[in-house]
């Protein structure tokens, strides 16, 4: 048989149960509070993650531990003006330096083959200086990409740039390109899709004089002092800056996220869900217990202690909320797998799955602290004047 304090457990559930499932309809619509709320967050932080990943996408497959940059850039797309050979053989003369890879990534029109014309990012780099290039490559391979004309895109947005796939032709200003490989997965936050050709055609393409770039990627000698090289690279290169990896992610990460709102209108958007699945639960809660005060005040007076009390509305709380997250969860993978195959992907991370369960714990809490007020101001006596 059971012990008396796993009976008195048994006890609280079951009670916190049953009141929860005196009323159905109030019950459901609880639980849609609280589904609503875990999806809307789970939503707008998977979009907040997505778009984190998307932003440092191309600057975490870069390879180098330091970038020259033109002073004041914001971000990989928005680099601005562009740099010379100077800081390049600047950067080679500084002791410490194995390599320096450029990079060329800008703004350029590209023009449909059906008619009409969209923006994106060329990102025009050489795979063997190790810099930077096309990567999660399904179809095609480097050495297509380096045919006349070669260029690579991403596969999430194909209906946008108005091509079919491999083959396909365009103009990107006034050249003429075609793609000859796919990515898959490689998207872009500020919807601009990225364009892979190597860095002379980019240049081409562009207008832009030879040996120009917007970035440098330097790769260090083994056990170099990134810092000491940092410092005295920055010297020799003034006034361009040399940033580190995680400055240029950072740099970015708050040119889109922060500086256009973005971000703060993601997390606007999850404090506003969570705000709604406590206010809904904390009434639902409230309403319940007093449809059952008559109930709490007979406990009271047959010597429950308030301790006990406030642990079946507890109860109450976290079986509501253990429902609707389990539910809102359901909804919310569904939506996250259906989103993979689209422009704006949405992300969901164990971290972030355990992130939202403690959330909808500790809403579903303090939407309780509201029927326990409730329940602290009965009067047992009044079991005898009904």
């Amino acid at each position: 048989c059971l012990s008396p304090p796993r009976w008195t457990h048994l006890m609280i559930l079951t009670l916190a149960f049953r009141n929860l499932c005196h009323d159905r309809i109030r019950l459901a619509v609880t639980l849609i509070g609280i589904l609503f709320s875990v999806v809307l967050v789970a939503i707008q932080l998977g979009l907040y993650i997505g778009s984190s990943r998307d932003i440092t996408a191309l600057i975490d497959n870069a390879k180098g531990e330091l970038w020259i940059t033109a002073y004041g850039a914001k971000s990989f797309e928005d680099g601005g003006t562009l740099l010379t050979a100077k800081e390049r053989h600047q950067a080679l003369a500084t002791p410490g330096v194995k390599s320096v890879a450029p990079v060329l990534a800008v703004f350029a029109e590209w023009r449909k083959p059906a008619g009409g014309s969209t923006r994106v990012v060329l990102v025009g780099a050489d795979r063997e200086d190790g810099g930077l290039a096309p990567f999660n490559v399904v179809e095609g391979t480097w050495a297509d990409i380096k045919a006349p004309g070669g260029i690579a895109v991403d596969t999430s947005y194909l209906a946008e740039l108005g091509v079919e796939g491999i083959g396909s032709t365009a103009q990107i200003s006034e050249g003429r390109v075609r793609v000859r490989a796919l990515t898959q997965g490689i998207r872009s936050f500020t919807q601009s899709p990225y364009v892979f050709a190597p860095i002379d055609r980019a240049r081409a393409l562009m207008g832009a004089p030879e040996q120009t770039t917007t970035f440098h990627l330097v790769k260090l000698e083994e056990g170099a002092d990134k810092k000491a090289i940092q410092a005295d690279l920055a010297k020799r290169v003034a006034p361009a800056e040399v940033l580190t990896k995680d400055e240029m992610l950072s740099r970015s990460l708050t040119q889109w996220l922060f500086n256009t709102g973005a971000g703060a209108a993601l997390i606007g958007g999850a404090l506003l869900g969570t705000l709604v699945g406590t206010v809904i639960v904390a009434q639902t809660l409230y309403s319940s217990t007093k449809d059952h005060i008559n109930e709490f005040a007979t406990l009271r007076a047959l010597g429950s202690s308030s301790g006990y009390i406030y642990k079946v509305i507890l109860a109450q709380a976290a079986i509501s909320g253990g429902l609707g997250y389990l539910l809102g969860m359901a909804i919310s993978m569904l939506v996250v797998y259906a989103s993979q195959g689209t422009a704006i992907a949405i992300q969901m991370t164990p971290e972030l799955a355990l992130g939202l369960l403690a959330l909808t714990v500790a809403m579903c809490s303090i939407s309780a602290v509201s029927a326990i007020f409730k329940v602290t101001k009965i009067d047992p006596v009044t079991v005898f004047t009904r």
